[in-house]
């Protein structure tokens, strides 16, 4: 398939076995776009609870098009994601395979994460312009981004926040139930603090972002629930000008694209008690590149990397640090912060992030 070369050191079966990676590279870029549909239509959790089907049949029972989803079935079915029988008209989901790709499976599901790739491949020609020119694409160019990362927040975060996350503190829930300050850094639409804010009454919480609109949805929600121990607030996060007032201070993905992520560090440093303790959650990898050859999604957290996390921040004029930052540049920027007691974590519920306790004393 490889184009033939007449350089004598041309390694023609070398060159063949890249360009069938290749075309597997991009069966795979096509199946995550029919895995989004799939995942926001509601097809896989409903064909998760049906027996083998016609596409008619699959359909109605999802109240969409036949034709579109016929189509979609064809895609799935040669991708090896829905099998079909030998008459090619009937088709069926494999518990096996619902089990990442359905909502009911919580944290194993991985079908959420396939709605990356149409909201960063619609800002394409914005990237482009920037690799021409440099300056970067903001946050209001990304359309339903912040809907999906409150997805995305919802399913790996909220399942995981008090029974696996909030233990890696020591006694923090003990704390919270009697009654703390907290700061969510980069709040985003609240769900983290909302949680908390029901399940430990007596604290007192407190979410800082720059994004109105992800903001509100928080106080729309929290208002929903009679929440009044917790409030949001448009900030710039390196201006927060808070000085001892916080016993806990959190940030789920939201350090490593910020515009100057040194200068947040150490406003975050200054708004913590003295015995009081950073709680980070950041893309888990290294910060050198031929580190991470191994790393389980390294393509996809460098792609939303350059697509997002690093153009939103020199948008801003920033560092652009970028979300494989790592963990050696973050415990650099946590030290320079004035955080001198740092301990690092995995939990198994979390394929893509570290975990990063961090204290000054």
């Amino acid at each position: 398939m490889a184009a033939p070369s007449t350089n004598p050191d041309f390694d023609s079966v070398r060159a063949e076995k890249f360009s069938k990676k290749l075309l597997g590279h991009y069966n795979g870029a096509a199946l995550a776009l029919m895995t989004s549909i799939g995942h926001r239509t509601g097809l896989f959790d409903r064909m998760a609870g049906m027996p083998p089907s016609t596409s008619q049949e699959i359909a109605d029972a999802t109240h969409l098009n036949e034709r579109y989803v016929r189509e979609w079935l064809g895609a799935m079915t040669v991708g090896g994601i829905v099998e079909c029988d030998g008459s090619g008209l009937v088709f069926h989901l494999p518990a096996e395979h619902a089990a990442c790709l359905t909502r009911s499976s919580a944290t194993d599901n991985l079908s959420s994460l396939s709605q990356y790739f149409a909201i960063l491949g619609s800002v394409e020609d914005r990237i482009i312009e920037c690799f021409r020119n440099g300056g970067g694409v903001a946050y209001n160019e990304f359309g339903r981004i912040h809907e999906v990362m409150a997805e995305d927040n919802k399913q790996f975060v909220l399942p995981a926040l008090i029974d696996q996350i909030l233990p890696l503190v020591s006694g923090i829930n003990e704390a919270l139930v009697a009654g703390i300050d907290v700061l969510d850094v980069g709040c985003g639409s609240g769900g983290v603090l909302n949680l908390l804010a029901r399940t430990f009454p007596n604290s007192r919480f407190v979410g800082y972002d720059l994004c109105e609109e992800a903001l509100q949805a928080g106080r729309t929600e929290a208002a929903e629930l009679g929440l009044d121990n917790v409030h949001f607030q448009e900030r710039d996060l390196t201006e927060l000008g808070e000085q001892s007032r916080y016993d806990l201070i959190t940030a789920f993905d939201a350090i490593h694209d910020q515009k100057a992520p040194e200068l947040v560090l150490r406003a975050i440093a200054r708004a913590l008690r003295p015995q009081g303790t950073f709680l980070i959650q950041d893309i888990a990898g290294s910060s050198h590149i031929h580190k991470n050859l191994d790393h389980p999604i390294g393509p996809l957290m460098y792609t939303i990397s350059c697509m997002h996390c690093m153009t939103v921040s020199v948008a801003q004029g920033g560092d652009g640090l970028g979300a494989m930052w790592g963990m050696e540049k973050a415990h650099e920027l946590l030290e320079l912060a004035g955080f001198h007691n740092v301990k690092t974590s995995k939990l198994p519920h979390d394929l893509q992030n570290n975990y990063y306790v961090a204290r000054i004393t």
